[in-house]
């Protein structure tokens, strides 16, 4: 992937959310773990997203002790470690991807610091990554990174639970560029798929002019309609897709059809 002018790699998240809402369709970001089960079916498995209509892809920078993340992830962390993945041969993954589609990194805080904070957000600039999540990284203790980021022109993008509270969420909102990642429940990802009642309720509490990405346990069209419906400007698809690239059996024709299936819940009323 090309490296970009400052800050036009975080206006590609931004861009991609107005071009959508003229469209009336909320995002549909695809998460996938780098180097699972290979670095070169990463590559192939970003192209069958891109071909089944994903809007954005998180690819993760596997950690051996991800928190944030269900069963399902954790063992794609675990395969994508055994077979090599390490920081390095993430940015060279992504430097190596021929696509447009906005990137964005989900890691753990541990291994940016061991990068370097000013030469992790570097090399996501100069790689291709438009965007940062980071777990386990509270806004609060963000302040380095996120000057950093500006400075380079990389979003950083935050969590909001059901139990944040409303001076937080506003702190998040302050301090996030690209989207709101609205976890819909308390948890890690994957597990229980029931979206809740509250979710609508959830997303009205959220005051801000960015955009909300609903993750943790969406796998299904239907899922996507629920959450679109009760406000969400985008889904995240994750534990989903990983365990079809666990199964290793026919893996890019189902992704690109689970990803243009849930993309088809998408739109907007």
């Amino acid at each position: 992937m090309r490296a970009s002018l400052k800050g036009e790699m975080e206006m590609k998240i931004a861009d991609k959310f107005e071009e959508l809402k003229e469209k009336k369709e909320a995002a549909l970001i695809t998460y996938i773990c780098a180097g699972d089960p290979d670095i070169e079916s990463t590559k192939d498995i970003v192209y069958a997203l891109e071909k089944g209509g994903a809007d954005i892809i998180e690819l993760g920078l596997p950690f051996s002790d991800p928190v944030a993340d269900g069963p399902v992830i954790q063992a794609a962390s675990v395969r994508a470690i055994q077979n090599g993945m390490d920081t390095d041969s993430y940015f060279k993954l992504i430097s190596d991807l021929e696509t447009d589609i906005p990137l964005v990194c989900m890691t753990y805080y541990n291994l940016v610091y061991a990068h370097g904070i000013k030469e992790f957000v570097s090399d996501c600039a100069k790689s291709g990554i438009c965007g940062l999540i980071i777990p386990d990284l509270p806004v609060e203790e963000a302040g380095e990174l996120i000057a950093e980021s500006r400075e380079k022109g990389v979003a950083n993008i935050f969590m909001v639970t059901p139990n944040t509270p409303a001076d937080r969420i506003e702190k998040v909102s302050q301090n996030t560029s690209g989207f709101i990642y609205v976890v819909p429940r308390m948890g890690v990802t994957g597990g229980k798929t029931e979206l809740g009642e509250s979710l609508k309720v959830q997303l009205d509490g959220i005051k801000s002019n960015k955009p909300k990405a609903v993750g943790f346990g969406i796998s299904t069209k239907e899922q996507a309609e629920e959450a679109v419906k009760d406000g969400a400007d985008g889904v995240i698809v994750g534990s989903a897709l990983v365990n079809i690239v666990a199964s290793g059996d026919n893996v890019l024709e189902r992704i690109e059809s689970l990803t243009r299936d849930i993309k088809s819940g998408c739109k907007k009323a």
